[in-house]
């Protein structure tokens, strides 16, 4: 009988064997082993996770897969899982209810993946818990109650992560910690916590104060697997090590400034300074009128210990930069704000000059920029400003060489934009904006050039011969076709003007008249169609004549 037995062994276990492998996934390893029943799938195809897994699972594991989420039913009819590893995949998120259905779990591996947070109240539903690994991941911060759920933890890695502070109530809220400072009330012996930390970017300020008291305090039954936490930040304190570095007391920033008011002549150079001093090390920021458009630079230099200087240097001033200046300091404790009062003062008149143009001068504001060009088109945004007693009016003309007509508008002051999208492609416009009809003058002006079209210039040539080989076929025709030809909608010339390219465009803007002469711009004897109608016909002119020679 015994010798059966040992003969029909094998045979037994090797139908276990393939009953084990006919339920499992394609492409992974089922196994029996003496914990029971694990599955192993590695460098598999896996988007999501499938629903027919075997059961009474207690260990699983997957690796090197693209699997980038853990919803919530991630687990369904998986209640038996004990231990579950999903180490160098692509999990990004994580679902607050992703482990619910695992209320026996006891270990969770992560190590490796693309976690910059973790819903931490997704612990409540595990509270076997005891080994979480989340190793090289992208978690930048922890919330004080983010280890309240975790109080059979036994191992605890958060070490080569993207951590830069943490608060010490992160630990003075862990459960396990608050039985280790009851153990001397009577409480259980605890079991050894080991606890990994190191290779985070620690910035070194007063908000780490915290955790320095801790690693300082820390002892059996914890263990910290690195104790040498090495700051990373500020400056003064990179490369030195957390639990040696002077940490003072955290402070909102206090603001000064040696002028809170300043006054200068119109076109000089100006630089209005901010000194904050706080701790952490606060961000500075200015306010003032225009900050939407006039882009100033701002310089910010340590000079002391948890003190900065911001300058703000404003070049050339003009009128509009006149008001109030608000420097605005901010940190994780609080915020301040420091307001310094800029006037400028418009240049003095001259002897024998006329005041009208001094006043214009000094009283008038204008940038015009160019937001965005494409090949028939171009966006123009503009700042204007008048102090002028009455209501100004500006005018805005877009020229070309090329097409020799003008685009004019009038509109008010102010921040204004202005499309155009019936330009010439490989075309060089001028586009000048000045106050009512006076000429424009220097800095009141932009030069651009649209974008080339692959074979337009060639497109146009082919119109072009196109007309002339239909102009001679009209003319090849017999006397009464012509005649027929000559008194339709369109003659050779007129159909020429209406298909010419210049003809198709269609204004955009107000048909207006300049009230003056500017020779950069080649006025033509009228300003719209009729200049280019008197263009095209002269154009057709020289096509006949070459065509009767």
């Amino acid at each position: 009988m015994a010798l059966v037995l040992y003969c029909f062994l094998p045979f037994l276990l090797s139908q276990d064997t393939h009953a084990a492998q006919r339920f499992c996934l394609p492409g992974c390893t089922c196994s029996e082993e003496s914990f029971g029943r694990s599955l192993r799938c590695t460098s598999m195809s896996l988007g999501k996770m499938p629903d027919n897994f075997p059961e009474e699972l207690k260990h699983m594991r997957i690796e090197n897969s693209p699997l980038f989420e853990l919803s919530q039913g991630f687990f369904t009819n998986m209640s038996t899982l004990e231990y579950l590893w999903l180490n160098f995949n692509n999990v990004t998120v994580i679902h607050p209810g992703a482990l619910e259905d695992l209320p026996e779990l006891r270990e969770l591996r992560l190590e490796g993946n693309k976690l910059r947070s973790v819903p931490w109240t997704a612990f409540r539903t595990t509270p076997l818990l005891r080994v979480l690994d989340l190793k090289h991941n992208r978690i930048d911060s922890l919330p004080t109650l983010a280890f309240q759920f975790l109080a059979n933890l036994t191992y605890l890695d958060i070490s080569s992560n993207r951590l830069t502070v943490i608060s010490k109530g992160v630990f003075l809220n862990w459960p396990v910690y608050q039985k280790q400072q009851q153990q001397g009330c009577g409480a259980e012996i605890l079991s050894n916590v080991v606890l990994s930390l190191h290779n985070n970017p620690w910035v070194c300020d007063c908000r780490l104060r915290g955790l320095v008291q801790f690693v300082k305090s820390i002892g059996p039954p914890f263990i910290l697997v690195n104790s040498y936490l090495i700051c990373q930040g500020p400056v003064s304190k990179a490369g030195r090590l957390l639990h040696e570095t002077e940490l003072g007391v955290c402070m909102k920033p206090n603001i000064s400034t040696p002028s809170a008011n300043v006054t200068i002549q119109i076109g000089k150079n100006v630089t209005l300074q901010c000194l904050a001093q706080a701790s952490p090390s606060p961000t500075i920021v200015w306010k003032y009128p225009l900050s939407t458009w006039r882009e100033f630079d701002v310089l910010a230099s340590p000079i002391a210990e948890d003190v900065i200087l911001s300058q703000l240097v404003i070049p050339a001033a003009h009128l509009v930069d006149s008001g109030n200046y608000t420097c605005m300091a901010f940190n994780s404790i609080g915020r301040s704000s420091l307001v310094i009062s800029l006037y400028i003062q418009p240049s003095q008149a001259m002897p024998g000059l006329h005041s009208l143009s001094v006043s214009s001068d000094s009283s008038l504001y204008i940038d015009l920029r160019v937001v965005k060009q494409t090949v028939h088109g171009i966006l123009l945004e503009w700042l204007t400003v008048t102090n002028l007693p009455e209501e100004q009016w500006f005018t805005l003309y877009i020229a070309s060489d090329e097409s020799l007509r003008k685009k004019v508008v009038h509109i008010g002051p102010g921040i204004n934009t202005y499309a155009v999208d019936d330009l010439l492609p490989a075309t060089k416009y001028k586009a000048c904006l000045s106050l009512r009809s006076q000429p424009p003058s220097q800095g009141q002006c932009v030069v651009f050039v649209t974008g080339k079209v692959s074979g337009g210039l060639e497109g146009r040539e082919r119109l072009l011969h196109v007309t002339v080989v239909l102009c001679a076929v009209l003319l090849a025709l017999p006397v009464g076709a012509y005649v027929w030809a000559a008194q339709g909608p369109y003659n050779c010339r007129e159909w020429y003007s209406s298909c010419s390219p210049l003809h198709r465009k269609t204004l955009r803007c107000p048909q207006a008249v300049p009230q003056y002469k500017d020779s950069s711009f080649k006025d033509p004897p009228v300003v719209f169609e009729d200049g280019e109608s008197h263009r095209v016909m002269e154009e057709n002119e020289e096509i006949e004549k070459d065509h009767n020679s």
